[in-house]
């Protein structure tokens, strides 16, 4: 089974720079194959079709685990699900670029473990050439709250459109942001067939800033939207039976821990080294 793996130079303060790896989401592990193989047995949906479940107002719950076991959780729920297919393609590509403060106050929020928390960033989903400016807003009821507008192409820094926008749905000064971390990732996305629910599930996951760069192989996040948190949902219910627990997972936590030195690390510390057990092929129970 593929390991965790992360490159780093030793500089200490990095710069972001623009994007350099752009093909870095289109790298498949080993375990692609198979993925490739059980996704085609989903009918499909389209993006348009998508629109009466966009969720923008939602419950989440995540769960990591190994590409392999996300194959074996796959083939139990064909009959479940339909699987978005943009011009044929079913495992898509996002590249993603976060944005926070000097002193990384959007990346504390998150590791200081506060109720009410941000993220803004800059997401391109390049398989249908389309791009946003988001802002995810995690509740103290743990409600998943999230506002986006459409770019022309992607946000490389804050414009005054972006900063005019963002003061209606980020409560911070957006003057203050600026770009951290790079994120690419393959996504598969089900739709549920009987109620509003969908999963994504995001594999190949990569991170840069200027010449560093990080890999998480082998690792697979999902994350199951709903309207609430008490319907039936057959993937909730795979979970359980191959015994995966729920538990939190921030991307961009988890990448500017690997490549940033200066941000606290200590929070993150159990995951990463439960993350990196876990592909070498000691599963979680």
């Amino acid at each position: 089974m593929d390991r965790t793996t992360w490159m780093t130079t030793t500089q200490a303060q990095p710069q972001l720079q623009p994007w350099r790896l752009p093909e870095a989401g289109r790298r498949y592990s080993p375990h692609s194959s198979r993925l490739l193989s059980v996704v085609k047995g989903f009918a499909p949906i389209s993006l348009d079709e998508m629109d009466a479940v966009a969720l923008l107002n939602r419950t989440d719950t995540k769960f990591v685990m190994s590409t392999e076991q996300l194959v074996s959780a796959l083939s139990a729920l064909q009959s479940d699900y339909r699987i978005l297919s943009i011009n044929g393609q079913r495992l898509n590509h996002y590249r993603t670029l976060y944005f926070d403060t000097p002193d990384f106050e959007l990346y504390n929020l998150h590791v200081n473990g506060r109720a009410n928390r941000y993220k803004v960033r800059s997401r391109e989903y390049t398989d249908s050439a389309l791009s946003f400016l988001e802002v995810k807003h995690k509740t103290s009821k743990e409600r998943t709250i999230k506002n986006r507008i459409s770019t022309d192409e992607p946000v490389m820094q804050m414009t005054l459109e972006a900063e005019n926008w963002l003061s209606g749905v980020f409560p911070y000064d957006s003057k203050e942001l600026e770009p951290k971390l790079w994120n690419t990732f393959t996504r598969v996305t089900l739709v549920n067939i009987q109620h509003r629910e969908r999963v994504t599930l995001d594999v190949n996951l990569a991170f840069s800033v200027s010449d560093r760069f990080a890999r998480l192989d082998g690792v697979a996040i999902a994350e199951v939207k709903m309207d609430s948190g008490n319907q039936v949902s057959p993937f909730l219910a795979q979970m359980q039976k191959q015994r995966i627990h729920a538990q939190g997972f921030s991307k961009y936590c988890i990448g500017a821990s690997m490549l940033y030195d200066q941000v606290k690390k200590n929070a993150l510390k159990p995951k990463m080294l439960w993350i990196e057990k876990m592909t070498k092929g000691v599963t979680h129970s």
